[in-house]
């Protein structure tokens, strides 16, 4: 019989540097980026709050070309989640990634989406009265009927893309080099915070909280999917509810 050979584990040194891959093709870029474009609306000769952020911008005008680069867009946007699952599958830690929990899971994440959701309102609000937001646009796609399903993907993938790699994925592998933990609940909530920099410095505030909520209930609980539970329902209200409500109530929100 052939021996199997155990691959020895990684180095610090090693770890360090995948970690560094990992957020560079992940959310790292985007928080270089963001920080890129904080700065840009800071030195635009307004003031913040007279500035957009816009997402889930429609790509072109040819719907069906549209559709195709949404859809390859939130594709390839799970890539990096896929390489931090891998990297990790060496350890197999309990990240708390899968579907056998499906009634406690939505439970919690229902809960966490609540517990978020309504003081977020209200930041969102006082920033935006402070002049310390952008005006958030949370979808502009073309009036077409693929508008709302592709919206509801772009929410999950978002919850998938920062849930695994901001907790699940970095907060595992700053333990496994030894790192504080509340060191490692601050890296994950200003890495969360940084890369939404772009919509303005409240929604930096905003989210950094969130980081710091949920990163506390993955040190408790030990499972990611409630938190992609949260972020989804939170996401797919933003989203959908900014498409779908009349304009006279959005002026009014």
């Amino acid at each position: 019989m052939t021996a199997t050979l155990e691959r020895p584990p990684a180095t610090r040194s090693q770890l360090r540097w995948e970690i560094a891959i990992v957020l560079l093709l992940s959310l790292g870029s985007s928080a270089v980026y963001a920080v890129v474009s904080l700065i840009a609306k800071l030195t635009a000769g307004k003031p913040l709050s007279q500035q957009t952020a816009t997402l889930n911008a429609s790509q072109s005008a040819r719907p069906y070309l549209d559709l195709t680069y949404q859809l390859l867009g939130i594709f390839f946007a799970l890539v990096p989640v896929m390489l931090a699952l891998y990297l990790l599958n060496r350890e197999r830690p309990a990240l708390g990634i899968d579907l056998r929990r499906p009634a406690p899971d939505a439970g919690w994440g229902t809960l966490l989406a609540a517990a978020i959701g309504l003081p977020g309102l209200l930041l969102v609000y006082v920033a935006a009265t402070l002049g310390l937001n952008a005006q958030i646009v949370p979808a502009a796609l073309n009036p077409v009927w693929w508008a709302v399903p592709v919206l509801i993907l772009s929410a999950v993938q978002n919850a998938i893309l920062e849930e695994v790699i901001v907790v699940g994925y970095l907060m595992t592998r700053l333990r496994t080099l030894g790192w504080r933990l509340w060191w490692i609940v601050a890296a994950s909530a200003v890495l969360r915070g940084s890369y939404h920099l772009y919509q303005g410095f409240g929604a930096f505030v905003g989210n950094a909280v969130m980081g710091v909520v949920f990163a506390l209930f993955f040190l408790r609980k030990g499972r990611v999917m409630p938190l992609i539970v949260a972020h989804a329902l939170l996401d797919i209200c933003a989203f959908v509810g900014y498409t779908l409500l009349p304009d006279s109530w959005l002026n009014w929100l």
